[in-house]
């Protein structure tokens, strides 16, 4: 594969170029960003044969789409994503996820859309060719910061490819991306400044995504959580996964582009082992929350690490 490339002829929904985020910057303002769906985004650069940093193309609803101009490209989709590939040769085959394909120079690759969920990913062998920012590829495009100039893909737009120096490969691997029952979440620094009886509906009664959700975090709409201290308080440090509540009593997840410091009490923090699992709850979808503690939290990530690992190793 040499110096190949393809055009954008849709740009789709907020596709971006990420990876596995950018470390250790919140003094500064910025938040980790890295892909939504962290099993997603590692399996498909596996299948690829890419290093688990490569860029990697994440779409929201529609994807993009391309044209290669230039050479040959072996790719690989992630995520519950309808793709089709259309050859210049005017046969158009109906893609599947978590299998390898070859496009060749004037093939078309149409990313239509995901399927009941919301992040899909797009990774090509030997990765895209973009600059990084504090050692990552993510783009945060709040802060204008990250590949391709901090921007989202945008039509017209010409991406490069590295050079791939080994065989095209022919994998696929057989995954289906889990269902939940509820989210599992941990006590919030907050959690005491809210009512017995708010915090009885939180935990038992169902919330509604709703529209208002990006990478930056996801609003809820249910029962009305109501606090007995405060519903604004100095601002304090926020994380990854943290539910805030403001003053109108409807729940916010922040996200992976989440701002790094905010005022609102918090209630509980989404643990590392759901965070694929409700990122990719699309809005109107259904959720219930759970209780657990930090011993049984860090069992879960431990087990979800092992998941990947002997995914990813399935295909190696």
């Amino acid at each position: 594969m040499t110096n190949s490339f393809f055009k954008i002829l849709r740009s789709g929904i907020n596709s971006t170029f990420q990876d596995l985020g950018r470390n250790n910057l919140y003094h500064i303002g910025l938040p980790f960003s890295g892909a939504m769906d962290r099993r997603n985004f590692l399996i498909a650069n596996s299948l690829v044969g890419n290093q688990k940093e490569s860029a990697a193309i994440e779409f929201a609803y529609q994807g993009p789409l391309l044209k290669v101009v230039k050479g040959n490209i072996n790719f690989a989709i992630t995520g519950n994503v309808n793709f089709k590939i259309k050859k210049k040769s005017l046969k158009t085959i109906d893609g599947e996820c978590y299998k390898t394909y070859v496009l060749d120079q004037g093939d078309e690759l149409d990313i239509i859309s995901t399927s009941q969920s919301v992040y899909g990913y797009l990774a090509v062998s030997g990765g895209f060719k973009v600059e990084k920012y504090n050692n990552s590829y993510s783009t945060t495009v709040r802060a204008g910061i990250g590949a391709n100039n901090g921007n989202k893909i945008a039509n017209n737009d010409e991406v490069n490819i590295n050079n791939f120096k080994k065989k095209y490969l022919s994998n696929k691997l057989s995954f289906v991306n889990p269902k939940i029952e509820y989210i599992r979440i941990l006590k919030g620094t907050n959690f005491n400044y809210f009512s017995e009886n708010s915090l009885r509906k939180f935990l038992s009664e169902e919330f509604i995504i709703t529209k208002l959700t990006d990478r930056m975090g996801m609003r809820l709409k249910g029962p009305k959580i109501e606090n007995n201290k405060e519903s604004n308080i100095r601002s304090e440090g926020l994380i990854k996964g943290v539910i805030q509540v403001p003053p109108d009593g409807n729940p916010i997840i922040m996200l992976s582009d989440h701002g790094t410091i905010g005022g609102y009490p918090k209630i509980g923090v989404v643990i590392s082992a759901d965070y694929d699992k409700i990122v990719q709850l699309s809005p109107n979808s259904k959720l219930k929350f759970k209780l657990i503690e930090l011993e049984e939290a860090e069992k879960l990530y431990k087990f979800y690490k092992i998941q990947t690992d002997n995914l990813i190793n399935q295909i190696k």
